[in-house]
C-alpha cells in the first residue's frame, strides 16, 4: 500500500526557483536585466562560485576599421576586438523571519509561503539599492563612502562621463566639490541637459581620453531603434516634468515606443532616451541630484548561488523560522584603459550627471 503525502503543490525547489524567478521580475530595474553584452544590467549565473570568490565578465569594443576591399589581403590586417575584462566578487547574503504561535503542524512549503511576501521584498529591495549605489559609485566605492581624493580622481578619469549642471564648462578640473559647487539654481534637469548627456556617451574619443569605448545604447528586437535608460530621483524628475518641450514630446509618443520593454508607466521618452524616476535616488546634500544616462554592460549582476530557503524550529517546536540565502554580486562595471588589462579603469556604460533639485516648498 503507497503512503499517503501531504499535496503542498511545490517541492522545497520548485518554489525556491519560483522566489528567484518571481523576485526578478518584480524588481524595479528587471526591463534593464539580461544575459548578453546588449543589457544594461548583464546578468551571468555561475554555480561552481563560493564564498567571496570572483566573477569575470568580457567586455569587447565595437569594430572600427574600415573593410579590406577586392584583391587585397585580409590575412594579417584583422583587426584586434581590444577585449577586456571586468572582475568582481560575489558574496553570501542572506536574511531571516520568525514565526510565533503556531499552534498546528504546518508543512515545509507553508512555513515558506507563511513568510513569501516579506523576504521577497526584501529581496527585491536589497537588489534595487545595492544597483542604485553602484551607480553612484566612485571606483568601487559607495559614493557616501568615498573621500574626496577618490572623487577627485575620478572625475578626472571620468571626465568625458561626467556632467556638472547642464554645461561641460561647470567641470573643476580635478576637484569633484568645487565641480558641485559650480551648479546653480538654474541648473535643474532638462531636455537640453538629457540631450547633451546623450551626445557625450556618443562622442568619438579624442585626446586623453583616446581609446575609449563609447557608452553603446541598446537596440530592441524588432525595432530599429536604439536607446539609453536614464534613472532619475524624484525632484529632478519634478522638473524635468514642468518643461514644456518633454510635455508635447509626450504627446506625439507612439504606441510602438510605449510597448517596447524599456517602457514603463509614468516613464518619459526623450531624444532616444527612456527616463524613469527611482525613488530611491537621493539628493547627495541640500539641493543637489545625482542622475544616470545607462547604456548597455553598466552594471554586473554576478549569481553564484540562487535564492535558497531553510527552515528551523525554535523553543520546542512553538516558533518556525524562515530563512533566505544567496551567493551573488552587483559592481558598476569599469574597464581598463591602460596598458594592462585592468590598469587605469573607467566607468563603461554610464554617464554621471548632476543636477539642482531643490526640496520641495
Amino acid at each position: 500500500m503507497a503512503d499517503t503525502r501531504q499535496a503542498t503543490g511545490l517541492t522545497a525547489e520548485q518554489w525556491d526557483d519560483k522566489f528567484f524567478t518571481e523576485y526578478l521580475q518584480e524588481n524595479a530595474f528587471k526591463a534593464v536585466m539580461g544575459t548578453n553584452e546588449n543589457s544594461i544590467i548583464q546578468m551571468k549565473e555561475d554555480f561552481t562560485k563560493g564564498k567571496g570568490d570572483q566573477m569575470t565578465i568580457a567586455l569587447v569594443n565595437r569594430l572600427t576599421q574600415d573593410a579590406i576591399t577586392g584583391t587585397n589581403m585580409l590575412e594579417g590586417n584583422e583587426e584586434d576586438m581590444a577585449s577586456r575584462s571586468f572582475a568582481f566578487n560575489v558574496n553570501k547574503r542572506r536574511n531571516a523571519v520568525r514565526i510565533a504561535e503556531m499552534s498546528e503542524y504546518r508543512s515545509a512549503i507553508n512555513l515558506r509561503d507563511a513568510a513569501r511576501a516579506t523576504l521577497k521584498d526584501w529581496a527585491m529591495e536589497d537588489v534595487r539599492d545595492r544597483i542604485i549605489t553602484e551607480l553612484g559609485s566612485i571606483n568601487g566605492t559607495a559614493y557616501a563612502s568615498a573621500s574626496e581624493t577618490l572623487k577627485d580622481t575620478w572625475i578626472t578619469d571620468n571626465s568625458d562621463r561626467v556632467l556638472f549642471g547642464d554645461a561641460l564648462g561647470n567641470t573643476s578640473a580635478g576637484d569633484h566639490s568645487a565641480s558641485l559647487g559650480n551648479i546653480t539654481s538654474g541648473m535643474t534637469l532638462s531636455p537640453a541637459t538629457l540631450s547633451l548627456a546623450k551626445r557625450m556617451a556618443l562622442a568619438t574619443r579624442s585626446g586623453d581620453h583616446a581609446g575609449k569605448p563609447k557608452v553603446r545604447p541598446i537596440r530592441i528586437a524588432g525595432q530599429n531603434r536604439r536607446y539609453f535608460k536614464v534613472y532619475v530621483g524624484p525632484r529632478a524628475m519634478r522638473d524635468l516634468r514642468s518643461s514644456t518641450a518633454i510635455q508635447q514630446a509626450q504627446r506625439e509618443v507612439s504606441l510602438e515606443k510605449e510597448n517596447n520593454r524599456l517602457f514603463q508607466g509614468g516613464d518619459l521618452i526623450w531624444d532616444g532616451m527612456v527616463i524613469c524616476e527611482i525613488d530611491d535616488i537621493t539628493n547627495i546634500d541640500t539641493n543637489i541630484e545625482p542622475w544616470y544616462l545607462c547604456g548597455a554592460q553598466a552594471i554586473s549582476y554576478g549569481v553564484g548561488k540562487r535564492y535558497k530557503s531553510r527552515t528551523k524550529t525554535f523553543d520546542y517546536g512553538d516558533k518556525y523560522g524562515v530563512a533566505m540565502e544567496c551567493i551573488d554580486g552587483i559592481h558598476k562595471i569599469r574597464f581598463g584603459t591602460g596598458t594592462g588589462d585592468t590598469d587605469d579603469t573607467v566607468d563603461h556604460g554610464v554617464v554621471t550627471g548632476y543636477a539642482y533639485a531643490a526640496a520641495d516648498a
